[in-house]
């Protein structure tokens, strides 16, 4: 730990039982602004996969091989057992329907077991996050759920399975705020714009 930022990084390899290389991985994780007032700290996720085949990979998730709303792909969080029929909203929505829908950020409140508090988890886009060449819209879609138990994931296969050409690199950068009790959309809005990326 360093400056008050703990950072792990780590290099992989893809490969199948074939042993042939098929992607390499530049994976950071890191851990900041750790406020013991507030009760909140934030942690950052990166990483950058290369294709090294001669030919596309593809990305893609259940839904785009026909299972209805199971478009998970990439970073994945399961919310411990009491957060079940926690509170999922937007900048923009509210609720379970939030399932497949684009946003800048998602945020998900939950209850602790067998403790009187609440906790909340925002889950943010870097600006970057863009394989559409769209001008800044971010095309990942929102897999989340409440019930049977709580997940969230920033999906970039959501819909439609992402093509990688042979030498090009998947960059993606989420940030997950983490804080003590239960925020709304305000004070939701106002963290984010207190870290820069």
């Amino acid at each position: 730990m360093r400056g008050g930022r703990a950072t792990v990084a780590e290099r992989l390899s893809r490969h199948p039982h074939t042993g042939d290389l098929w992607a390499d991985e530049v994976r950071r994780v890191e851990v900041h602004d750790i406020d013991t007032t507030t009760g909140s700290w934030a942690l950052t996720w990166s990483s950058a996969i290369t294709n090294r085949r001669d030919e596309e990979l593809r990305f893609g998730s259940p839904t785009t091989h026909g299972r209805t709303n199971a478009g998970y792909t990439g970073l994945f969080w399961r919310g411990p057992r009491a957060f079940r029929n926690g509170r999922i909203l937007t900048a923009e929505g509210e609720g379970p329907e939030l399932m497949g829908r684009q946003a800048a950020w998602l945020a998900y409140n939950g209850e602790h077991d067998g403790a009187d508090g609440h906790a909340t988890l925002v889950f943010v886009h870097a600006p970057e996050n863009d394989h559409t060449g769209a001008g800044g819209a971010h095309p990942a879609h929102w897999f989340v759920r409440n019930d049977p138990f709580a997940a969230v994931a920033p999906s970039f296969a959501f819909h439609d399975e992402l093509v990688l050409a042979p030498g090009a690199t998947l960059t993606r950068r989420y940030r997950v705020l983490v804080a003590d009790g239960v925020r709304d959309r305000e004070r939701i809005t106002a963290r984010i714009a207190e870290l820069p990326w």
